[in-house]
């Protein structure tokens, strides 16, 4: 499984969604960039990004973008192909 990495804030609740979304697909870890707890990630996720809100997802290399992006690539079916992916 692809290793998936998460800008975000403790108090997001789109941030929750997404981890939960995660999670029922079978990704056990996620690496959580926690942005309120260090400033200088958000300055680095926007570099990555060019968008400021949170979540900010990456699985493996890809940017999959926010939470809603998210749901939408499940939607299309394309969530466990990326998180499979090697």
């Amino acid at each position: 499984m692809q290793n998936v990495k998460m800008f975000s804030t403790a108090t997001c609740p789109y941030c929750i969604q997404a981890k939960r979304l995660l999670q029922s697909k079978g990704v056990a870890h996620i690496d959580e960039i926690r942005v309120d707890l260090n400033p200088g990630e958000r300055n680095r996720m926007v570099e990555l990004t060019g968008r400021r809100t949170v979540p900010q997802i990456f699985i493996g290399e890809t940017h999959v973008g926010g939470c809603d992006d998210l749901v939408a690539l499940d939607s299309r079916g394309g969530l466990v192909p990326l998180l499979s992916a090697r």
